[in-house]
């Protein structure tokens, strides 16, 4: 318990996983606590200051499932190995305790192993970092150690939350003061919210020093001065050396093989805020899951560093049209050339993890599976490579891929011979270097194979001294080997035979040859081991020593992935390849929902999208759209939003032709929802995101706006979304969709040049409302509400209700004066006042009848004729 107490002391943060033979045990209050995180039983222990000591343990061997329940709830664990052998430890004396240490601690953005990790999304950790005081840029960096990939950029709090939405990192470190900034404050709460999922670290601000961050890098990179990887700020340096001072931290001076920083412009990427990535549902859906999200509708992809890559280019569409026409390219490339793109998909079909097997070799946590890993996925590089360069003419995309693809044949030919057929998990475990790779290795194995075989043939003799058929010769970690008679043959074994034990149903002995053969076994046995963990750690160094080209070698299988995945999904849908310039024109004929298209198709019940136009170009760049509910408005705001996300990925769109001048910038404010846990009402949120747009939206954004105003009265509502059109028209300048149910600004178009009315056409069929789901130019007169109340399945009184009161509104507005609402907005002038007939439902006959009834003086008869009275009127 002395060293158990010096270790927990020396990790006061984290759980301790104390090693103890087979299981992983925990006490105090670290066993209470993980007792009921992991629902196990909690028993005791000894005495400490006069009290039970909690425990509680879980096995060595089933630890990676205990480990991922409970970093997913926010715990980090010190893992504490055994350093020795107990036998080691018993030579220094009886009491002797077995050395003991924590050899890495795990959290949610250190963890490596596949168990814990999703193959195909990024863990990533991330870094922030201030300088300048409270009105200074923002340092980002952030690393994923199961892969290496390293990168670094600058924000600002305006940008934060859509740069962090971006990266989404499973651990987000920070100077404490930060934590205390007014104007940082919301995006780091939202971080830890059910839709953020990220873990804050606060650590000391001397941690974040940019000198100090500046040696780190060139540490972790293995060079004198970074000038070769960019030119990098202050609070990019400090956020980069706090993440790496935290990895070597958190792996006790282990490194990820950290591949060369990509310094990130925020130009160079569409800007999109969280409330925005939410709606439009792009990597997982509002209910938290990955299917019905655009990401799971569109990964085709063959390997989990492909599914990553394309994971990252759909969170961060590129602004520069001449790289997205790079990619389109090589995309172009593959559609056309169907035998080269099956070629690459079958070869990719065999392609393990590269990136992160090379990662886990890093941090010595690989085995000999990781190995056979690499091997396997530089064979398949060689022959892609190979396969590329039949091609006459590729894009220059594809091009690069290729030469990325680099030479290993002679690590592959090395692996392919050290590495037998049937792999371990772990090194330790043995067995895995094949027969004929080393000579002293094979000498070790025949001689322990051989003890082996002396003994069963001293079996046999034993046997046959003895006459006991039944005498076998076993083995344990105790006693080694042994013989073993059951207690009614005891009395043959003769005095060449030494008692070694007397168990319930049988009796052991031991002879002097057998100790000898079984000391001869055990030293063969140990040195074979030893030799194999030697062969072991020479391959891991070869290839750590050519970890930077076997890292671009697995960066170029995961770009094939994506660019043979994007052209696959493009043949197999129907999709057309987008322009996209430096324009401002958004233009798309026939486009489509793609995930709604697709929801569609794997139904199989006859139904076809209807494909609807877009253009906001000159002229037009504002749309103001009406129609009624589930006709199909929210369908076509989003289906737009992730056209131009497809296309500025580099992927082909599910339209009929697009021509869209990039955007720097997409908000979306589609779908209403509330923020109990920030004191936010529905409308709150609406207004806060709303703000939100038109303080950031530009000539170059794209605005989708739907239902402004909804969530208050209905004309504070209504001049709420007046003035929200009139400032994206006049002010933002925006390209944008705007959907409403207020029919009054449609009179906008007259004086708005450049907003147009369309609406979403519908038919009534014999009393019933019939969808059509096209877009047309034009304003909706209805909003058809009860018509689609009916659909939901309203009582039949209250829809015929809702249609008296209904007519009753529509007659006093008919009978008000018309007046051009467009030009000097009287809509309020005529607002009815309290008493007025709009302010409530004119009365029924019933109502009138039984308001002016004496109940109290009514005898019985005039009751019951009352009665019957108002059955009539009902009737009526």
């Amino acid at each position: 318990m002395a060293q158990y107490l010096a270790i927990k002391a020396a990790n006061p943060d984290a759980l301790l996983f104390y090693r103890m033979g087979d299981f992983y045990e925990l006490f105090f209050d670290d066993a209470v606590q993980a007792a009921g995180a992991l629902d196990i039983a909690l028993t005791k222990r000894g005495l400490h200051e006069g009290k039970d000591i909690p425990m509680c343990g879980v096995p060595v061997h089933a630890a990676e499932a205990y480990l991922s329940r409970l970093i997913r709830q926010g715990f980090r664990v010190a893992v504490c190995e055994q350093l020795e052998d107990p036998a080691e430890a018993k030579k220094r004396g009886s009491k002797s305790v077995v050395k003991r240490d924590v050899v890495r601690t795990v959290t949610p953005g250190t963890i490596t192993e596949d168990s814990l990790l999703d193959a195909r999304a990024n863990n990533y950790l991330a870094a922030l970092a201030q300088s300048g005081g409270e009105d200074g840029p923002l340092g980002l960096a952030w690393i994923d150690i199961s892969t290496g990939e390293f990168g670094l950029g600058e924000t600002d709090p305006a940008n934060l939350g859509a740069d962090l939405a971006r990266l989404r990192p499973r651990e987000l470190l920070l100077p404490d003061t930060l934590l205390g900034r007014p104007r940082l404050r919301g995006v780091l709460e939202s971080l830890e919210g059910p839709q953020g999922g990220s873990a804050l670290t606060p650590m000391p601000g001397s941690r974040f020093d940019s000198v100090a961050g500046e040696r780190r890098m060139q540490a972790a990179l293995g060079v004198a001065v970074l000038d070769a990887f960019g030119s990098f700020s202050r609070p990019e340096l400090a956020a980069a050396g706090a993440l790496l001072d935290y990895i070597e931290l958190t792996q006790r001076g282990r490194m990820p093989a950290v591949r060369a920083p990509s310094r990130q412009m925020p130009a160079s990427f569409m800007a999109i805020d969280p409330a925005t990535r939410r709606n439009l549902e792009l990597v997982e859906t509002l209910s938290g899951g990955r299917d019905g999200s655009l990401l799971s509708t569109i990964d085709l992809t063959l390997t989990g560093a492909g599914a990553r890559l394309l994971a990252q280019r759909l969170q961060a569409p590129l602004t520069d049209p001449a790289i997205i026409n790079r990619r389109l390219d090589a995309v172009a490339y593959l559609v056309e050339g169907e035998r080269l793109r099956e070629d690459l998909r079958q070869a990719l079909r065999q392609v393990p993890d590269i990136a992160r097997a090379l990662s886990r070799l890093a941090l010595g946590r690989g085995g000999p599976r990781d190995l056979a890993a690499l091997r396997d996925g530089l064979d398949r590089a060689g022959d892609l490579r190979r396969r590329l360069q039949t091609e006459a003419a590729m894009p220059p995309e594809l091009t690069e891929l290729a030469e990325a693809l680099g030479h290993h044949g002679a690590l592959v030919d090395l692996l392919r011979e050290a590495l037998g057929p049937d792999l371990p998990l772990y090194a330790k475990d043995g067995g895995f270097i094949a027969p004929g790779h080393r000579a002293d290795l094979d000498e070790l194995r025949g001689l322990r194979d051989e003890s082996r075989r002396h003994i069963a043939a001293l079996q046999e003799t034993y046997a046959a001294e003895t006459g006991i058929p039944g005498l076998k010769i076993r083995h344990n970690n105790v006693l080694g080997y042994y013989i073993e008679v059951t207690p009614r043959h005891a009395e043959k074994m003769g005095p060449a035979y030494i008692h070694r034990q007397t168990m319930a149903n049988a009796v052991r002995y031991s002879t002097p040859a057998l100790s000898e053969l079984d000391t001869k076994i055990a030293q063969a046995g140990e040195r074979a081991l030893a030799l194999e963990l030697e062969i072991f750690e020479m391959l891991s160094a070869k290839i750590l020593t050519d970890g930077e080209s076997i890292a671009r070698a697995g960066a170029a299988l995961a770009g094939l992935d994506v660019a043979s995945a994007l052209a696959e999904l493009a043949v197999k849908r129907r999709w057309s390849r987008p322009l996209v310039d430096d324009g401002l024109e958004f233009s798309i004929l026939a486009g489509r929902h793609p995930v709604v298209e697709a929801a569609l198709e794997k139904r199989g019940q006859g139904e076809s999208f209807v494909a609807n136009d877009c253009d906001l170009s000159d002229g037009q760049r504002l749309w103001l759209l009406t129609g009624p509910n589930m006709a199909g408005k929210s369908t076509f705001l989003r289906q737009n939003a992730l056209i131009a996300i497809l296309a500025q990925i580099g992927a082909f769109v599910p339209a009929g032709r697009a021509q869209i001048g990039a955007v720097d910038r997409l908000f979306s404010r589609v779908g209403a929802a509330d923020d109990l846990a920030r004191g936010r009402s529905t409308f709150m949120v609406e207004m806060v995101e709303t703000a939100a747009i038109l303080h950031q939206a530009g000539p170059r954004a794209l605005v989708i706006l739907d239902e402004i105003g909804r969530g208050t009265a209905t004309f504070d509502g209504l001049s709420i979304a007046w003035a929200v059109v009139e400032y994206l028209h006049e002010h933002c300048r925006s390209r944008g969709l705007f959907a409403t149910h207020y029919h009054e600004l449609t009179q906008l178009a007259g004086r708005l040049p450049q907003l147009q009315n369309h609406t979403l056409r519908v038919k009534e069929w014999q009393g019933d409302l019939v969808f059509l789901h096209e877009v047309g130019p034009g304003a909706a007169d209805r909003s058809y509400g009860i018509q689609v109340a009916k659909l939901a399945g309203l009582p039949p009184a209250v829809l015929e209700r809702a249609s008296d009161v209904l007519r009753g509104l529509e007659q006093q507005g008919n009978a008000a004066p018309a007046k051009n609402i467009a030009a000097d907005l009287p809509l309020f002038n005529a607002a009815p006042r309290p008493g007025s007939a709009l302010t409530a439902a004119q009365p029924s006959a019933v109502e009138t009848t039984l308001k002016a009834a004496d109940l109290d003086g009514l005898s019985p008869r005039q009751a019951l004729d009352l009665l019957f009275e108002l059955k009539g009127l009902l009737k009526g």
